[in-house]
């Protein structure tokens, strides 16, 4: 399998390929993704829920990011990982933003950073790419701005509301991200904002089929979220959950009844003779 690259990925793009990016938060995880033959993994911060039990994505912090980040990396040889900036790291000026993404390419070795916003963080984008660091970019619903947001809701169903979102895409596209996550937006939006960029090409979460790629979340995508808990957006692809708390529950169950281990899990027993010196001892 071929390395993904920026520029790989955009070549799919342009010759009529889909883009397919899931999440990874750790080593075992990205290599499956890796074996798979999947083109991106996100490094999201949506591991404050997935990984760390949080509510929000918030509370992650760059230590959080880099660590995970890190752990995907080493999995990974032609899979593209894109290492998510969390909250507070890159808003506050735009030093502090490119140091912050030099840290995740540096310490967590991943090929490009995430972040939230639109024009608003174009300085930030702007400074990034200047600096050698390829940026994705992520409008829509954004995580991080849930409590602005007053929820976990569509965006863009006003057309003042989706008029901001295609200005923030083309801003994004100018400011140098080579590609933009669309969150939660209404499907002909996803597909509007998509036609109009030129060199950025679009990841959907919740955006429709009219996107240039798809994203989701892993534990969503294999069902290992606990309660039932599943997003309209969210296809399951496998019962993983299931199958993981029927290996535990079999598990337990032959420990209890004696069957494990049996004698082809044990190692051969030492020399009836040796094993009575033991004794005596």
């Amino acid at each position: 399998m071929a390395k993904n690259t920026v520029l790989t990925l955009k070549k799919k793009v342009d010759e009529g390929g889909k883009v397919t990016m899931v999440t990874s938060y750790d080593y075992t995880m990205a290599a499956l993704v890796e074996e798979a033959g999947i083109d991106m993994i996100l490094v999201g911060d949506s591991l404050g829920m997935t990984m760390m039990g949080y509510d929000s994505t918030i509370p992650v912090t760059m230590d959080d990011m880099v660590h995970h980040t890190r752990c995907v990396t080493r999995a990974t040889s032609n899979t593209f990982v894109v290492g998510d900036m969390p909250f507070l790291s890159y808003e506050q000026d735009v030093a502090t933003a490119v140091s912050n993404a030099g840290r995740l390419m540096k310490e967590g070795r991943c090929q490009a950073v995430k972040l939230e916003g639109g024009i608003e963080v174009c300085p930030q984008v702007k400074a990034m790419v200047e600096a050698g660091i390829p940026v994705v970019g992520h409008i829509g619903l954004t995580p991080q701005s849930v409590n602005a947001f007053g929820g976990f809701k569509v965006q863009g169903k006003s057309a003042k509301a989706a008029k901001k979102l295609v200005a923030d895409a083309l801003a994004l596209e100018q400011a140098g991200a080579f590609a933009i996550v669309l969150e939660c937006v209404p499907a002909n939006l996803g597909a509007y904002i998509t036609e109009q960029l030129t060199s950025a090409f679009t990841i959907g979460i919740g955006a429709g089929a009219g996107t240039d790629g798809q994203v989701l979340v892993v534990q969503d995508m294999l069902a290992m979220t606990s309660g039932g808990f599943k997003p309209k957006m969210v296809r399951q692809f496998a019962q993983v959950g299931e199958a993981i708390k029927q290996a535990y529950h079999d598990y337990d169950a032959a420990v209890q009844d004696g069957s494990f281990p049996a004698a082809a899990e044990s190692y051969k027993d030492i020399d009836p003779e040796l094993m009575e010196e033991v004794k005596r001892a």
